[in-house]
C-alpha cells in the first residue's frame, strides 16, 4: 500500500531534490519530535538516577554488590510485560494515549524510589518504572518514526534516542548539586518536575500519521494479543505463564530466589519464548524469537558500561563524585552525538549496514578503556568514542526493530520483542558483579562488553532475523518503513486490511 502522505512525500523528493532535509520536516512533525524527545530525555533521567546514587543506597541499606546490582536489574523485569500491554494500546487506541500513560506510569515510579524505607520497597518501585518505560520507548518511537518523511526515519530514531543520553548528563549534573547537600532521595522527588512540560506538549498533539491512515481511517482495532487468547484454554494457560514468568524474574533478580536461579531462568525464559512463538504466528514465529536474541546480547554489551560505570570509576578507580560527574560528561555527550551520527549515517548507507560497522569500530576501543587509571582526560576521551560508536549507535534500534513489523502491530512487537531482549541488560549487571569476584571490575566490563558487541554484530551485519523470517514467510515485506516507490500502484489494487491479529493482510 502507498499512502497519500507517502505519495507527498515523494513528490516533494521528487520536485524539490536540493531541499535540505530538515525543511521537508513540517512544524508540526518537528512538535510531535520534541514532545517525544522530551519523554526519551525524562526516561533516561529516571532511569539513570539509580546507577548514580547506588553507592549511597548501599551505604543506607547495607547492601551487597549483588544486590545493588539487582536494583538496576530491577526495572528490566517487568519490562517486557510493559513494553508488551502499552504497545498493544498504541496500537489499538493510538501512540499518543500509550505515550502519556508511560510517562505517568515511570514517574509514579520514581517518586516511589525516593520514599522507599528498604531493599524490597525500593525494588518494587523499580519495577513500575520498567513498565513505564517499556511503554515510552515503543510508543514514543514508532509515533516519531510514524510522522516523519520515510527517508528520514533513521535520522528520526537517532535523535529520538539522543534524549536519553540528554536526560543522563542532565541527571549527572544533578546529581553534584542534590546528593552532597539534600541526600539521594532528593534525586528521585526532583524526577517528578518535568512531567507537567511533557504532558502539555503532548495533550494537543496529532496522531501519528502512518497509524491514522492505516488503522484509524479503516476503522480497526487491531488486537495484537489476540492469539494468546483465542480460546478460553489458551487464556488460563497464558495468564498463568504470565505470573509465573513475573515470579521466577522476580526471584531471579532478588536474594529471595538464591539457589534456585538456574531453574527460575529456564522457567522465564521457556515462557517469553512460548510467548514470543504464538505472538509471531506460524509465519513470523522465527522473527519474534531472533529479533529477541539480537536484542538480548544487544543489552549484554551496551549495559555493563551504563550500569556499573560509576561504581567502577568510584570503588576501583577512587574517583570523586566530582570527577565520575565529569567522566560521565563525556560518556553522556558521546552517545547523543553517536545517536546524531547514526541517523544521518542511516539514511545514507542503510539501517543494518551502519548499525554492523560502527558496532565493529567500537571494539578498538573496549579495553583501552579500562585500562587508563589516573588520566581523567584521557578516560573521558575514550570514553566518548566507545559510547560514540557503540551505545550511540543503538539510536538505530527503534528504526531497525519496526521495519520488520507493519503498522497494525508495529508498536506491541517493538514493545515485546525490545523489552524482552532488554532482559540482556538485568543480565549484564549481576554478570558483571559476579565475574568481578574473580578479576577486576574493570576487566569483567570489558569483557562483555567486547563479547556481546561481537556477537550483536554478526546478528545484524548477516541480517539473521530477517533471513530466518524468509523461511517461514517467502514474501515478507524486507521493510515496513522504507520509502515509497517512486511509481506507486495502479488505484485497481485493493487496498490492505489489517486483520484482528493486528497484521496486514490481503
Amino acid at each position: 500500500m502507498v499512502s497519500a502522505v507517502q505519495r507527498l512525500e515523494t513528490t516533494v523528493q521528487t520536485t524539490h531534490p536540493a531541499l535540505p532535509w530538515y525543511r521537508e520536516i513540517s512544524g508540526t512533525q518537528w512538535k510531535s519530535f520534541f514532545a517525544a524527545w522530551i519523554g526519551y530525555l525524562l526516561d533516561g533521567f529516571d532511569f539513570v538516577l539509580i546507577t548514580l546514587v547506588l553507592t549511597e543506597i548501599s551505604d543506607d541499606f547495607g547492601l551487597s554488590t549483588v544486590q545493588a546490582a539487582g536494583l538496576v536489574s530491577g526495572a528490566f523485569i517487568t519490562r517486557w510485560l510493559g513494553g508488551a500491554v502499552l504497545g498493544a494500546l498504541g496500537d489499538r487506541y493510538g501512540r499518543k494515549l500509550s505515550m502519556v500513560l508511560s510517562i505517568l506510569l515511570y514517574s509514579v515510579g520514581t517518586f516511589a524510589c525516593g520514599l522507599a524505607w528498604d531493599y524490597h520497597s525500593l525494588f518494587a518501585a523499580r519495577l513500575a518504572i520498567g513498565m513505564g518505560m517499556a511503554g515510552e520507548y515503543s510508543a514514543s518511537a514508532t509515533y516519531v518514526m510514524e510522522s516523519w518523511p520515510a527517508r528520514l526515519r533513521n535520522r528520526a530514531s537517532g535523535f529520538l534516542i539522543s534524549g536519553y543520553s540528554a536526560g543522563s548528563v542532565l541527571a549527572a549534573q544533578v546529581y553534584t548539586w542534590v546528593v552532597p547537600s539534600l541526600g539521594w532521595r532528593w534525586m528521585f522527588y526532583l524526577g517528578l518536575i518535568p512531567i507537567g512540560v511533557a504532558l502539555w506538549m503532548r495533550r494537543a498533539l496529532p496522531e501519528a500519521e502512518e497509524w491514522a491512515e492505516n488503522v484509524a481511517e479503516q476503522g480497526a482495532r487491531p488486537n495484537p494479543f489476540r492469539p494468546l487468547f483465542r480460546t478460553p484454554r489458551l487464556a488460563v494457560v497464558n495468564t498463568a505463564l504470565v505470573v509465573a514468568t513475573t515470579v521466577a524474574l522476580f526471584l531471579v533478580f532478588t536474594p529471595a530466589g538464591e539457589g534456585m536461579v538456574p531453574v527460575l531462568s529456564v522457567v522465564a525464559g521457556l515462557a517469553l519464548l512460548a510467548f514470543a512463538v504464538q505472538l509471531g504466528g506460524r509465519r513470523g514465529r522465527l522473527l519474534y524469537v531472533s529479533m529477541i536474541v539480537t536484542l538480548f546480547f544487544a543489552f549484554l554489551y551496551s549495559w555493563p558500561i551504563q550500569s556499573l560505570l560509576p561504581t567502577y570509576l568510584k570503588t576501583d578507580l577512587g574517583y570523586s563524585a566530582a570527577q565520575v560527574t565529569d567522566a560521565l560528561y563525556f560518556a553522556g555527550f558521546g552517545t547523543m552525538a553517536g545517536c546524531w551520527a547514526a541517523g544521518f549515517l542511516g539514511d545514507w548507507i542503510g539501517t543494518k549496514k551502519a548499525y554492523a560497522l560502527t558496532l565493529l569500530a567500537s571494539l578498538a576501543f573496549v579495553f583501552p578503556v579500562f585500562a587508563v587509571r589516573d588520566n581523567l582526560l584521557l578516560l573521558g576521551c575514550l570514553l566518548f568514542l566507545l559510547q560514540a560508536t557503540s551505545f550511540g549507535i543503538s539510536g538505530l534500534l527503534p528504526r531497525y526493530i519496526g521495519g520488520h513489523f507493519p503498522t497494525g502491530s508495529r508498536s506491541a512487537a517493538l514493545g515485546f520483542t525490545y523489552n524482552v531482549g532488554a532482559l540482556g541488560g538485568a543480565v549484564a549487571p549481576v554478570l558483571g558483579a559476579h565475574l568481578s569476584s574473580g578479576m577486576d571490575l574493570g576487566q569483567a566490563l570489558a569483557v562483555l562488553t567486547f563479547a556481546g558487541t561481537v556477537i550483536v554484530v554478526l546478528l545484524v551485519g548477516f541480517d539473521v532475523p530477517a533471513r530466518l523470517n524468509r523461511l517461514t514467510d517467502p514474501e515478507a515485506t524486507t521493510d515496513h518503513l522504507a520509502a515509497a516507490p517512486a511509481h506507486p500502484p495502479e488505484r485497481k489494487q485493493p487496498r490492505p486490511r489489517i486483520g484482528r491479529s493486528g497484521w496486514e493482510t490481503p
